[in-house]
């Protein structure tokens, strides 16, 4: 008779019991973790989607233009999609600057010296520093860093003025830059609530390192166009137009040409992340709706009979057919292979642009829930039927998974309780028959003895 392995015996009795339900409990559980991995892929796929669109939607247009000077140097100019084609004379007579005013070699000078004293702005505002309070290291004088320091901390300043230490050939100098350009921004600082002495005297004669001025700029030649004065030196008077001042002009000089014209290279660009955008999501949408099958040579996707899908696929094929006020994409030159994978013809496109000025920006339009118009705008509320965080498909879908998951958890932990009380109840009594087929085996050897003897 052979041996008893009571742990063998125990294990295979207990598997034999349960390995039915385990076998199905894994294959539901290996399909409900295959449809969250789709879930997901499919939620990054049209987020991804989602996040092209809106950036599509937020350069304000699909079509471009182009903003540039006939000479360089003088200035740069960005156009917009507010923006309107034309041509612009532009003279530069000066450019906008920041004030910098210093104070060398300030003396120090007892804290007794301290008190407060103001400093204002050429707009109107101001603020008081207090260097009775400025000794910070306690040493019982004032240094230049720590008036500095009094002068950036103080209540009021608020980036009004910025006063740093600058140490040139051993000479140490207090410089305070106005925190806006522009006549507006010059600073004058009012010392006379100091006690009459070398510290007062100091701060009462700055050293102009950069004067406080004005951007003065000519629509036009200088002196007979329209001047632009300000602060900056970024003008916005052409309407969708950012034109950067970079060099004043020398006076008397011919006025720079300024041109807006399409940009047909950036207009292409666009529509290429368009294309690639979808082309990605399409990929995507591919792989989880594949037949599969041994002809196919590939298994299944996840979504291959979800009829759902498959209608989100169709509808935005759909939409890329749809007509917008006359025109689609094919009047532009792009077109779906039998893949569903678009592509672009440029020469096609540039010569519809010529044609329909404004009309690639009708097919395409806008994203967004209230101002959704156009194929973006189309898309993106589409979109939102699945994407919805509270109410959209892919997030019903997910709670469902989830549900499913976590019934089936709960069966497996059932399952495993099941399957150690059958392995403990067969143990024991495997162990006991051991231990019966042990004590009849001395007892057989026993009587052989006897007998043989």
């Amino acid at each position: 008779m052979a041996d008893i392995n009571p742990t063998s015996m125990a294990t295979q009795l207990a598997t034999a019991y349960t390995q039915n339900t385990q076998a199905l409990l894994t294959t539901q559980t290996k399909a409900a973790q295959t449809a969250s991995t789709a879930l997901g892929k499919l939620q990054s796929a049209l987020r991804s989607f989602d996040t092209a669109l809106a950036a599509m939607s937020g350069k304000g247009s699909v079509q471009q233009l182009a903003a540039s000077f006939n000479t360089s140097g003088f200035a740069t100019a960005t156009a917009s999609s507010t923006a309107q084609a034309g041509s612009y004379q532009l003279f530069v007579e000066q450019l906008a600057t920041t004030h910098q005013i210093a104070y060398q070699d300030l003396p120090a000078v007892p804290v007794s010296t301290g008190g407060p004293i103001s400093i204002n702005l050429a707009d109107g505002s101001s603020f008081n520093v207090n260097l009775s309070a400025a000794d910070t290291d306690g040493d019982g004088t004032l240094s230049q860093a720590e008036i500095a320091r009094s002068i950036n901390q103080a209540s009021g300043n608020g980036g009004k003025v910025t006063a740093m230490i600058v140490t040139v050939s051993g000479s140490t100098q207090l410089v305070l830059t106005s925190g806006q350009s522009g006549a507006t921004g010059a600073i004058t600082l009012d010392a006379s609530g100091l006690p009459a002495g070398a510290l007062q005297t100091a701060l009462s004669t700055p050293k102009v390192l950069t004067a406080a001025q004005d951007a003065i700029a000519w629509l036009g030649s200088q002196g007979t166009g329209i001047k632009l004065q300000q602060a900056s030196n970024t003008l916005t008077a052409i309407p969708g137009v950012s034109v950067t001042l970079t060099q004043a002009m020398a006076p008397g000089a011919a006025p720079l040409s300024l041109s807006v014209a399409r940009d047909d290279s950036a207009t292409a660009a666009n529509v290429k992340g368009f294309i690639d955008a979808y082309n990605a999501l399409e990929k995507t949408l591919d792989e989880l709706t594949l037949a599969g099958g041994s002809d196919a040579g590939s298994p299944a996707g996840a979504f291959a009979s979800d009829s759902s899908v498959r209608a989100l696929r169709n509808h935005l094929h759909s939409l890329l057919r749809q007509d917008f006020g006359g025109l689609s994409l094919m009047n532009f030159g792009i077109s779906a292979d039998r893949y569903g994978q678009l592509s672009v013809n440029n020469t096609k496109l540039n010569a519809a642009l010529a044609a329909h000025p404004t009309g690639l920006d009708q097919v395409f339009g806008k994203t967004g829930i209230t101002t959704g118009s156009g194929l973006l705008g189309g898309m993106d509320q589409y979109l939102d039927v699945w994407l919805n965080s509270a109410t959209g498909q892919i997030k019903h879908r997910q709670d469902g998974v989830q549900k499913v998951q976590k019934s089936l958890a709960d069966r497996q932990t059932k399952l495993d309780s099941q399957y150690s009380a059958y392995y403990e109840r067969y143990l024991t009594q495997f162990t006991r028959l051991q231990t019966l087929q042990s004590q009849m085996s001395q007892t057989t050897g026993l009587l052989n003895n006897a007998f043989s003897a």
